[in-house]
């Protein structure tokens, strides 16, 4: 999972720290060294749970995942919490509330209950009245591969929880004679990399880019190798039930009918939830080692494929898989892309975030021969959930809102920017 994506993690315990940078002032022979690292903040447990409701509004800094239900959107901060944002109208969207859930990375909703990650927890939150966001459960410990983000081990604080990163910086100045300098950090340290549908409520409607899914009154959420399934019956009081061993480096998973689509780093899984608390895989699609989300109609699955230094691998495409027989799916067509991220899809237009190269919109009526109609290729996309002729995308500098009316002529509606840093 990741946390803050500007830095790069690299140790877990006691680390001893390379030189970053130096300078040597002639007028001494001294030599300095500067380095930029992070340290945690730290809260109670009890301290994290009193403030998960409605605070006031933040700036966006971070965008992650993205759901909708009617005329609001739930956006993601990284870690941090949720953004409530009042969509009545697309072309002015408000910012008008702040959840604070600290790890955060997921959310989905039924009905008037939301439910998101807090690192290792599951918190079920009342959203009917958005300015007035209730706890209604917390099920302790049911993601243990969250312990912390980017692998970091906290053992000595139990009843304590990571709220914030605070930036430090710190110079040491050695003699030029001497060697290079070692600096030790203890175990609150991380090194910065520079100096710089199927229920009576209604479900949100998230991006390809979840990890949490709603279907047939249960939640689904997928770990790094694990589904975990909970019954949400009675929405409020979700009950951790089966959990399944699905394989390694899972990244995504996406409901469509009576199935979950769910995406891997090395291939596409197939689970049939007929029994929604006995998930069976029902086929898989192997391919290259590469990022993985993916979505599905009736007759294909649409993955795409991208390099990383997460997904490694060099493959950057979009594979279109029949899905005729789902026990053995069948790859289709091949299409090259730039660094496809998310995707959506509404009747026969197909909406790929291409990374640098923007959003693309396809006709997808002939999965043999996609036509690009459009290309938005002014935003670094991530994700896009395309409805009712809005096409809602997460990108690195901010939310936009697309009218597709036309799908030839896109119109910009509006957009909620990232805060500068």
């Amino acid at each position: 999972m990741k946390g803050f994506p500007a830095i790069q993690l690299l140790a877990y315990t006691l680390i001893a720290l390379p030189v970053l940078f130096s300078a040597c002032v002639k007028d001494n022979c001294k030599k300095e060294h500067t380095y930029v690292y992070y340290q945690p903040v730290f809260k109670t447990k009890n301290e994290v749970r009193a403030n998960i409701k409605s605070n006031a509004p933040r700036a966006i800094e971070t965008p992650g995942k993205i759901c909708i239900l009617g005329p609001t959107i739930f956006l993601n901060e990284p870690d941090r919490g949720i953004h409530i944002i009042d969509n009545t109208n697309p072309a002015r969207p408000r910012n008008i509330a702040f959840v604070d859930i600290p790890g955060n990375m997921d959310i989905a909703i039924k009905g008037n209950i939301l439910y998101a990650d807090l690192f290792t927890d599951l918190v079920a939150l009342d959203i009917s009245n958005p300015a007035d966001v209730k706890v209604k459960k917390i099920v302790e410990g049911v993601f243990p591969y969250r312990v912390y983000g980017n692998g970091f081990v906290q053992a000595n604080n139990q009843d304590h929880i990571i709220t914030e990163w605070v930036r430090r910086d710190t110079t040491v100045t050695e003699s030029c004679s001497e060697g290079d300098v070692i600096v030790f950090f203890d175990s609150n340290v991380f090194l910065a990399s520079s100096a710089s549908g199927g229920t009576a409520s209604p479900v949100g409607k998230g991006g390809s880019m979840a990890r949490f899914t709603i279907m047939n009154n249960r939640l689904y959420t997928v770990g790094t190798d694990d589904l975990d399934v909970f019954n949400i019956t009675n929405a409020a009081d979700p009950v951790h039930g089966n959990r399944v061993s699905v394989g390694w480096n899972i990244e995504t998973i996406y409901p469509f009918k009576n199935n979950l689509f769910i995406g891997s780093q090395t291939g596409m899984f197939i689970y049939n939830v007929t029994n929604p608390d006995v998930p069976v895989q029902a086929g898989q699609f192997s391919h290259v080692r590469s990022c993985d989300p993916v979505i599905a109609d009736d007759n294909y699955a649409y993955v795409t494929l991208r390099s990383g230094n997460v997904c490694q691998g060099f493959t950057n495409e979009l594979d279109i898989v029949k899905l005729n027989n789902l026990s053995n799916p069948a790859l289709q067509k091949v299409y090259p892309l730039t660094n496809p991220h998310g995707l959506s899809k509404d009747g026969d237009l197909l909406f790929i975030c291409d990374g640098k190269d923007g959003l693309k919109v396809y006709n997808a009526a002939n999965v043999m021969s996609l036509q690009l109609i459009s290309t938005i290729g002014t935003i670094d996309a991530y994700d896009v959930i395309a409805m009712d002729h809005i096409a809602l995308t997460v990108a690195k500098d901010g939310l936009y809102q697309y009218d597709y009316s036309d799908p030839v002529n896109i119109r910009l509606l509006s957009k909620l920017t990232v805060a500068p840093k």
